[in-house]
């Protein structure tokens, strides 16, 4: 027990002399509220279901990540239009890079681009699409937890080290989240070697608890954990975020559109080390199971959306 907490304490002292990074966030006021999330189009479609009043206030009135994959098009064009809209508004944009080859290990959300050189022109693509603007990114959900699934996990290692370095280079201005999996699934130890062979040094941090249910104080102990062996490993800590949007309940330790999960906190900055984001969109199917089980992943379910709101 000594040594956990002597690891927490030297973590949190050592965030504050880690290197600056560009750009800060003051408040959960700064970040966009989507207009044309999945959840506000239903509502907008559906004004006289008598679900709509609720999922209206207590999700499609909260600021959540925009996702962009295989799905999006022109992708250059589709950022771009997403963070001028936030530009306009004076709102940070939450986007998330989700279109790494092999994706979700053919999964319920497989796909992804054909090979390394089309991800590298995707995620130029991606990049030149913010451009100078503010916004935070989350760079490939899942790309490190699943590593080991994946048939080149060198390649894929680069692959996150280029998206993180063309962010960098293209979008100068945006906070860069590179994925670290959740509080149960990879030993913090390894996802710090996983994270660091990434280009997490580059990043502004590490993004936790995407798609999933644990808690916050679950998901900033682990956060914890791996800056602990980033620190004694690399010599480095970074700050963290945590996907807040279905974890009220905590996880039961299942993953897939589980019963009696809720919504959680919504976004906001915690600390200078700390934020919690909607990155997941809640009601947004994660496959067909659970309390959604008609729906594919991705496809937004009102049925879904009310059982993450009422905690059933």
């Amino acid at each position: 027990m000594c040594f956990r907490h002597c690891c927490l304490f030297a973590v949190l002292a050592f965030l504050h002399l880690t290197p600056a990074y560009p750009g800060t966030l003051d408040s959960a006021a700064e970040f966009y509220l989507d207009p044309d999330s999945s959840p506000a189009v239903w509502v907008r479609n559906h004004p006289d279901d008598p679900r709509a009043a609720s999922i209206a206030r207590s999700i499609a009135g909260v600021p959540m990540a925009r996702w962009f994959g295989n799905w999006s098009g022109d992708v250059q064009g589709a950022v771009q239009q997403y963070v001028d809209r936030a530009d306009a508004a004076h709102r940070v944009a939450i986007l998330v890079a989700y279109d790494i080859p092999g994706r979700d290990c053919a999964g319920a959300s497989a796909g992804g681009a054909v090979d390394a050189p089309a991800y590298r022109s995707w995620i130029d693509a991606f990049s030149l699409g913010i451009a100078g603007r503010n916004a935070v990114v989350i760079v490939e959900p899942d790309a490190t937890a699943q590593l080991g699934c994946t048939h080149n996990p060198d390649e894929r290692l680069a692959l996150l080290r280029y998206a993180i370095s063309r962010l960098r280079l293209n979008a100068p201005a945006a906070k860069i989240y590179l994925d670290g999996g959740n509080a149960h699934w990879i030993a913090a130890e390894v996802m710090a070697t996983r994270l660091n062979a990434a280009g997490l040094q580059e990043a502004k941090g590490f993004a936790l608890n995407v798609s999933n249910f644990y808690t916050t104080s679950q998901s900033t102990a682990y956060a914890a954990a791996v800056n602990a062996a980033l620190l004694s490993q690399f010599g480095y800590t970074k700050p963290f975020a945590v996907d807040t949007s279905r974890n009220g309940n905590g996880s039961d330790g299942q993953w897939c559109n589980p019963y009696g999960r809720k919504i959680g906190a919504p976004a906001g900055v915690i600390s200078d080390s700390m934020l919690s984001l909607w990155i997941k969109v809640p009601g947004n199917s994660d496959g067909p199971c659970g309390s959604a089980a008609s729906s594919p992943a991705g496809v937004f379910s009102p049925e879904l959306a009310l059982h993450l709101i009422d905690g059933t």
